[in-house]
């Protein structure tokens, strides 16, 4: 499975993504990553998450093989649909949230870390948000909780990437690892919490949500809706059959 789900007995819940080989998820494993979620959350049991990946990197974002080998917009909107339940199942969840990145953090995965409540990453990690390059809009609302609005501009305009180590310095990324220690920090942070009252570290993450000065689903959607304008103009096949190597715009 590409999603899976550990409780382990100090109340520290891992949840681990797998779809080789990068780790862009299909329409179905957007959705996993959010019922894992929602499931850790209702879980009295489970104090704090670690979600974390396995493989050459924590996210690629969405599968455009996937959309483009799929006729018709049922995989675009399932994208869409499933990024949206994912992001918002790591927002609200009722306990923290820590992003183990390992990797390359880029798309859909920014969407992910930006809405988690710690981040911790691999001294070689790093971050972006290359959707203009796909036809698409999305994760601005998620990269502007990491870094500086003029720096979140430029990185979405550019496509360009930043590094763990540039986002440490930011005090966006809490903890650095060489990648073979990062799940043993990332361990190391969630026993911090763990070992808390859950009952007020639960009251805290619900106050802190509520003291958000923007509205990240409402900001987020806003993003998706100029998503679906560029598709219905022909823009957005047009350059993920020139990632993908598919043909899809000129069936149409």
């Amino acid at each position: 499975m590409p999603i899976t789900s550990e409780l382990r007995d100090d109340g520290i819940r891992v949840i681990t993504m797998s779809a080789p080989p990068v780790n862009a998820l299909t329409v179905q494993g957007w959705f996993d990553v959010a019922t894992a979620l929602d499931e850790a959350s209702a879980d009295q049991a489970t104090k704090v998450v670690v979600l974390r990946a396995e493989g050459k990197g924590f996210n690629a974002g969405v599968d455009i093989k996937e959309m483009q080998n799929t006729t018709g917009f049922d995989a675009l909107i399932g994208a869409n649909k499933g990024c949206f339940a994912a992001f918002k199942a790591v927002y609200e969840c009722s306990v923290p949230v820590i992003a183990a990145v390992n990797g390359f953090c880029v798309g859909g995965g920014v969407g992910l870390v930006g809405n988690a409540d710690i981040v911790v990453a691999s001294d070689d990690a790093y971050f972006g948000v290359p959707e203009v390059k796909q036809g698409a809009l999305g994760a601005a609302t998620h990269m502007a909780r990491m870094v500086p609005q003029q720096m979140m501009r430029a990185l979405y305009f550019t496509a360009a990437t930043i590094s763990a180590v540039d986002l440490h310095r930011l005090g966006s990324v809490y903890r650095l690892a060489p990648r073979a220690e990062l799940d043993a920090v990332a361990l190391e942070v969630a026993a911090a919490i763990a070992d808390k009252d859950t009952r007020v570290i639960r009251a805290a993450k619900e106050a802190l949500n509520g003291i958000e000065p923007v509205d990240v689903n409402k900001s987020y959607r806003f993003e998706q809706g100029f998503t679906f304008e560029l598709n219905l103009a022909g823009v957005s096949d047009e350059l993920r059959d020139d990632f993908a190597g598919t043909d899809k715009a000129g069936k149409k």
